[in-house]
């Protein structure tokens, strides 16, 4: 048919999605109706995942009567909560995780300046002080902990002060 100058139909097997959309173009287009964590697209009022391929399935989903109700209620509340991936939830350190961390590294630097060994930290009448008057003293590991996670990092940031007095 090519050699004649006849050009066949074009197929109807092609796909209608949008290939090159990402949720972050559907956000954007859809203002804050929608919120992209993760690589996905949520429904803000109604914390579920969209399909971002497709305009069509987001349309729907925005005209239903579960949208709207879920918008409505969504409105009345004052907590304005959007529902994230797990990777996102996992990667996020809370000003909790980072106290705590900051308290054991402080304890573990405080025992070697002092001269006292971590195996003094199992004891329970040191645990129990701790847990008593040190806010977060009770999230302090046992002295095989300390050792393996904690004693490390203050080594290494000991040698980096110790190289930047010398200079």
């Amino acid at each position: 048919m090519e050699r004649f100058g006849v050009k066949s139909a074009p197929s109807r097997n092609r796909s209608k999605t949008a290939l090159y959309v990402t949720p972050q173009d559907r956000v954007s287009e859809f203002g804050s109706e929608l919120h992209e964590d993760g690589g996905k697209l949520f429904c803000t009022s109604c914390n579920v995942v969209l399909n971002h391929v497709r305009k069509s399935a987001i349309n729907d989903h925005l005209k239903s009567k579960t949208h709207t109700k879920r918008k409505a209620e969504f409105e009345e509340q004052n907590v304005r909560k959007k529902q994230r991936t797990l990777t996102a939830s996992l990667q996020c350190n809370s000003t909790a995780q980072t106290e705590k961390s900051s308290v054991i590294q402080d304890f573990v630097k405080m025992c070697l300046e002092a001269n006292i060994p971590l195996e003094k930290a199992d004891h329970p009448s040191v645990r129990a002080f701790l847990s008593r008057y040190v806010k977060n003293g009770s999230s302090i590991p046992k002295s095989d902990q300390l050792r393996k996670a904690y004693l490390p990092d203050g080594y290494d940031n000991e040698n980096q002060l110790l190289n930047t007095e010398d200079r």
